[in-house]
């Protein structure tokens, strides 16, 4: 048997920096805390209203009047920035999603609920059209059933400027619209929102991974064709640069890319290419299958959960919308 002591095996041995948990710890080069989670909330009508999703085990709809309870655990956590997507009644959806700029909405009403109170965290408003359309897409439809790109802008622009005149802290286009950023951008400055974030999901593909969002929203019955003309193809990797690119020059303050564990790589691209915030988004899906997963005993839920929150600090995400935040955040104030 040969001597694997020899001189000519490594000097190095790479496995003396993975030994020990101490030594484990102070040669991570990721590390997961509070500060990298965003929090999405789901709002309905209603009172005192806590509805599960069944699609999304242990994520919630809740009426305004429970917002207390999300304020309590964000402050108490940590969590920096919730998001809030709303539950639209059927007869409240329009062909086009007048809805989405009533000012009397569950966003603007939501937004005087958590603004009214002192609290330590920023608030999220999503702008697009899907929660508010009859018809389930992002943007407005043309009889021959085209989306309407500059017509939507326009009707962007005026949610974005309602829901940061009723308080929102970040607007966040999530439509695909082209050249919405700049549009919004430009309005908010008009109107002297100077200080109100833009986080555009910037790259958003055409992916299968958001159906329980869907259900969450109310928006899957209403949605009969794909959203492929807008949102990104799953293949494409430089067509993410341009998009992100486009609305940096727009005034973007923050990009975001969505799905998240299948877009590592874009999330790399985009953050070596523009060393810019980049957000993640750690969609429905994702969610939805490691809680399926788990139920069945096949894999470990905090384990994985930890392991895909990292991989994408990893990949050179700031921040990451996750429907495990409270519970990460539960488990990283613990210190277990």
């Amino acid at each position: 048997m040969s001597n694997i002591h020899s001189s000519s095996f490594p000097s190095l041995r790479l496995r003396r920096g993975r030994s020990n948990p101490w030594i484990r710890n102070l040669l991570t080069e990721n590390k997961l805390t509070v500060n990298d989670l965003i929090w999405p909330i789901f709002i309905c009508e209603g009172e005192n209203k806590k509805e599960e999703i069944s699609s999304m085990p242990n994520v919630y709809r809740y009426s305004i009047d429970r917002l207390d309870e999300i304020s309590e655990n964000a402050n108490d956590l940590g969590i920096n920035l919730v998001a809030l997507f709303p539950y639209t009644p059927e007869e409240k959806k329009t062909e086009g999603g007048e809805e989405s700029i009533n000012s009397k909405n569950l966003i603007c009403e939501s937004l005087k609920k958590i603004k009214s109170q002192k609290n330590n965290f920023g608030v999220m408003c999503d702008i697009a059209l899907d929660p508010y359309t009859s018809h389930g897409h992002d943007g407005l439809v043309n009889n021959e059933g085209e989306i309407l790109n500059d017509e939507t802008n326009s009707l962007l622009v005026k949610q974005a400027l309602l829901f940061a005149e009723h308080g929102a802290d970040v607007i966040a286009p999530s439509d695909m619209m082209d050249g919405r950023i700049g549009k919004i951008r430009n309005k908010l400055e008009e109107e002297k929102f100077y200080d109100t974030i833009i986080l555009s999901y910037a790259a958003k593909y055409a992916s299968k991974m958001y159906s329980p969002f869907r259900d969450a929203v109310g928006s899957s019955s209403n949605l009969k064709t794909d959203k492929k003309t807008y949102q990104m193809n799953i293949a494409n990797s430089d067509e993410a640069l341009r998009e992100v690119a486009m609305d940096i020059k727009e005034g973007a303050d923050i990009v975001m890319v969505k799905p998240g564990i299948s877009y590592l790589d874009i999330i790399s691209k985009i953050k070596s290419e523009f060393n810019f915030p980049t957000f993640a988004y750690q969609v429905s899906g994702e969610y939805s299958m490691i809680k399926a997963a788990a139920d069945k005993g096949f894999i470990d839920e905090e384990e994985i959960v930890f392991e895909q929150l990292t991989s994408f600090k990893r990949a050179g995400a700031d921040a990451i919308l996750s429907y495990f935040a409270p519970d990460v955040a539960r488990k990283l104030k613990s210190g277990n």
